[in-house]
Order: structure tokens, then sequence, then C-alpha cells
């Protein structure tokens, strides 16, 4: 059976950009096209709205990417099942996780386990944290590395890797708006600092509470996706800013800033691997989950 469509249909979907997506698929532009348009006059409807500048999937697109996602991992677990080599694994696992977990875990997570299974093939994709529990729930990544939530959905398997805390940091350069005494603090104090946080995701959700304990609403100066941006932005001088102190060490910018004692401290980040439950029946998935060793 020839399942080359359907990658490339799912690379398209990914990327929504026909030359980056006839490049991860080794093929030219023309011929990523007219697999895409053999794919919609068999299934008689559009999968993409494409014109000169942009493509994006239609309602019927979304519903064929699920269909296409659950078809190539039946299609991979029974060609395991019945291969006379069933005792090697193959295929492939896509994990999401940000540019800083990509080179704190993931060397340790992978290096063995590329030399016990040299034929899955392994499929990184980097961004926010904050992404990477919905994007698994949305069956787009088969793992992610990722920070527990207060809650986790009941569907998710999580494996801790570490623990990390969550820390205030300020530019090294003197500023008046940096608390003189961050151990006691004010909402006085704390109503003028400009403050760089995430957009979204558990440090913006503990950063939140903790000034709503303190009675004041923090002075937004920038919301950020990642949290490297924010070390970035607060060594410029633009604010204080709230990341995991994982995040700060692996920073080249880590000497451009310093951490404030602040009181009460943020909760711990703890960091880990997720996976759909169901995809733990999955051989290719079960390998690399029983790999992690839970802290």
């Amino acid at each position: 059976m020839d399942m080359r469509p359907l990658k490339q249909f799912l690379t398209l979907a990914d990327t929504l950009h026909f030359g980056r997506a006839s490049e991860l698929c080794h093929v030219s532009p023309s011929t990523l096209s007219r697999t895409i348009r053999q794919l919609e006059e068999t299934l008689e409807t559009p999968l993409f709205v494409r014109d000169n500048r942009h493509v994006s999937l239609t309602r019927q697109g979304q519903a064929f990417q699920a269909y296409a996602r659950e078809a190539l991992a039946q299609w991979e677990l029974l060609r395991h099942t019945l291969s006379n080599h069933a005792e090697e694994l193959a295929g492939e696992i896509s994990i999401y996780c940000s540019v800083t977990a990509s080179y704190s875990f993931l060397y340790d997570l992978l290096s063995d386990f590329r030399l016990r299974h040299p034929r899955i093939e392994l499929k990184l994709h980097t961004g926010d944290p904050a992404e990477a529990m919905n994007r698994v729930l949305a069956g787009e990544e088969d793992m992610a590395i990722t920070p527990r939530p207060r809650s986790a959905p009941g569907a998710l398997a999580f494996k801790s890797l570490t623990r990390s805390p969550l820390v205030f940091i300020a530019p090294v350069e003197p500023a008046d708006w940096i608390p003189t005494t961050p151990d006691s603090p004010s909402a006085v104090q704390w109503r003028v600092v400009p403050m760089v946080l995430s957009e979204a995701g558990l440090s913006r959700e503990y950063a939140d509470t903790w000034f709503r304990a303190l009675g004041v609403a923090p002075r937004i100066y920038a919301q950020v996706a990642g949290h490297e941006a924010i070390v970035s932005m607060v060594g410029l001088g633009f604010g204080i800013g709230v990341v995991p102190k994982i995040v700060l060490d692996a920073s080249p910018l880590a000497e451009r800033v310093r951490v404030l004692p602040v009181k009460p401290e943020l909760p711990h980040y703890d960091v880990g691997l997720c996976v759909l439950n169901r995809q733990l029946k999955s051989p290719l998935i079960q390998a690399l989950w029983d790999e992690v060793e839970e802290r």
C-alpha cells in the first residue's frame, strides 16, 4: 500500500506552505499539488483553500486530517504486527517541546533510544510550551515535553522529568522601578513595575495568582510566546519577567539578568513527557515511554 499521499497531505496540513511541505516530503511542488488534487477528486471535496499567498484547511480538510493521522498510526501498528521483523520497531514519532527542552532533555532521552531502535524516525517540533498539551490532545503530536498542569486532562498520561523553580528576573543594570525589598513585596511597590510575561500557560497562571494575592493588577509591558524571549527582553531592560529557572540556566543571556529573591516564592514547575493514554497501545510510543524514568 502506498501511504505517501496521506503523509504528504499531513505535511502540507502542518506547514500550510507548498514549498516547505514539498521540501520535507522530498518531492517537487507540482508533484505535491498533483497529489492533493487527486485526493480531493477521490473524496469529491476541497481539502485546502489556496491562493497566491495563503493555504488553509477547509472544514472537510480538518476532518480528513484526523482520519489521515489515525490511518497512518493504525497502518504502522498493523505493519509491525505482521512483519517478519516484528521484533525490530520501525515507524515515526513526533515530539513537541520548547527550545530549552530540546537541548535540556532530548539528548539524554533519545540517545540510547536511537541506538536501540534505529528504524524509528523522530520528528521534532519546537514552540511555546503553553501549546504542548493541546497539540497532543488534538493529535497533532505523539508526545510533548510540557509542564504538568494543575489538573491534567484524564486522556493524558504524564511522566515527570525534572522540577524547576519559577523565578522573577530583573536586568543587571539598575532601574528605579526594580523593587528594593522584593522579599517584602507591597502593592505600591509592584504597581509600577513593567512586567514581561508569557501570553498563556502555567507560568502566567502562577504570576497572575501571585499579583492577585498582593492585591494589584500587573502592569504588562509585553506578553510573549516562549520563556526564552522573556530572558532577552528583561536583559535589555524592558521589565521584570517570570521564567522557569531551567530556562534561565540554559540561556546564553543569563549573565545579563539577576534573580530577585521575591517572597512568597512561586510554585515549582514539574516538567515531563505527556502522551495520550490510547497512544500507549502503539509499540513505538510504548517503547519511548518506557525509556523515561520518572523523577
